[in-house]
C-alpha cells in the first residue's frame, strides 16, 4: 500500500478534531500543498536509505511526504497533542510500522535521537528556528546534511556571506557546521493559514571534518556574540571586552592574529573568527 498525503480538507479536519488553533507563539502555519511537501523532501534528496530527523511535524504533511520515499523518520514535536497522533495519521496513510518514530519534547532540549538520523528535514517557526538549528548542528555530529523551510529573512541570513547586508551573528556561526545555501522559494498560499511574510528553502552540508574541539567554538561564538553585539563598530572596540579589557590590548590580538583591528565584525568570515579565537586559546 502506497504512502499517500495529506490535503487541505483533512488538516482543517484534524485540527478541529485535535483542538488545535494555529498560534504565532508556536509558529504553527501548516503546509496544505502536496506540491510544496514533496518539493523540501526532493530539496534535501531524501531517499528510503536515509533516516531523517524532522523537528516540528505538526499534523504530519511533511512527515508524510518524507515517508513516501521509503525513508525512516524520527519526528520532534513539541506539541502533546499532536506528537500523540501523528502515528495514527501516518498509519492511516499507508506508513508501515516501525517507520515513524516520534519524540514527544522540545527540540531545545533534546539531547538524544533514536536511529542516529543522517538527514534534517524541517519547516521551522521565526522564532525558534535558529537556536533550533544550532542545537542540533552542536548536539548531533552524525547529522551530515538538511533542508528547512523557515521565513525568508532567516534563510537569508543563514546563507549570506561575509561582508553581505543581511550577514551577521547566525552565519557566522551556522557557517562553523558547513555550506549553506538557499534552495527554493515558497508561495504564502500554501499555508494555513497564510502568513504575513515569505518563507525560503534554506539547505546545509557539513564538513567533512570538523573545525575543532568544543573549547575552541566556545571561544569563537563568544568572539562572534561580541563582535556582533555593538554593530558598525570596529573590532578593536566591540571586542575588547572580552580581549584584554581594552581596545589597545583587542587591537594588539586581532594584529597578532592578522586582522585588521579597524574592519567590523561583518566582514570577517567564520574562518577569521576561527583563527582569532585559536590565537587567543
Amino acid at each position: 500500500m502506497p504512502v499517500t498525503l495529506l490535503g487541505a480538507a483533512e488538516i482543517r479536519s484534524l485540527a478541529a478534531e485535535l483542538d488545535v488553533t494555529p498560534t504565532k507563539k508556536l509558529g504553527q502555519n501548516f503546509v496544505v500543498d502536496a506540491n510544496t511537501v514533496r518539493k523540501i523532501v526532493s530539496a534535501a534528496k531524501v531517499t528510503d536509505t536515509d533516516r531523517v530527523v524532522e523537528i516540528g511535524p505538526g499534523l504530519g504533511s511533511l512527515t508524510l511526504a518524507i515517508l513516501e520515499t521509503g525513508a525512516r523518520v524520527t519526528a520532534v514535536e513539541i506539541d502533546h497533542r499532536l506528537a500523540a497522533h501523528l502515528p495514527a495519521t501516518a498509519a492511516g496513510h499507508g506508513v508501515p510500522e516501525g517507520r515513524l518514530t516520534v519524540v514527544d519534547a522540545d527540540a531545545l532540549r533534546v539531547n538524544e535521537l533514536p536511529g542516529e538520523p543522517t538527514v534534517l528535514v524541517a519547516n521551522l517557526p521565526y522564532n525558534v528556528s535558529v537556536p533550533v538549528l544550532l542545537h542540533f548542528l552542536e548536539t548531533f555530529p552524525y547529522l551530515r546534511r538538511g533542508v528547512v523551510m523557515v521565513q525568508a529573512e532567516v534563510a537569508e541570513r543563514l546563507a549570506a556571506p561575509p561582508g553581505s547586508k543581511v550577514y551577521g551573528s547566525p552565519s557566522a556561526k551556522a557557517a562553523w557546521y558547513g555550506a549553506w545555501r538557499l534552495a527554493g522559494t515558497v508561495s504564502r498560499q500554501v499555508f494555513w493559514p497564510v502568513p504575513n511574510v515569505d518563507s525560503l528553502l534554506v539547505a546545509f552540508e557539513r564538513a567533512d571534518e570538523p573545525r575543532g574541539d568544543e573549547a575552541l567554538r566556545r571561544r569563537t561564538f563568544e568572539l562572534v556574540d561580541a563582535a556582533f553585539g555593538q554593530r558598525r563598530k570596529m573590532l578593536r572596540q566591540a571586542l575588547s571586552s572580552v580581549l584584554g579589557g581594552s581596545a589597545a590590548a583587542a587591537a594588539a590580538a586581532l594584529e597578532r592574529a592578522g586582522i585588521d583591528p579597524t574592519l567590523r565584525g561583518e566582514q570577517l568570515s567564520v574562518d577569521d573568527f576561527e583563527r582569532l579565537a585559536a590565537s587567543v586559546h
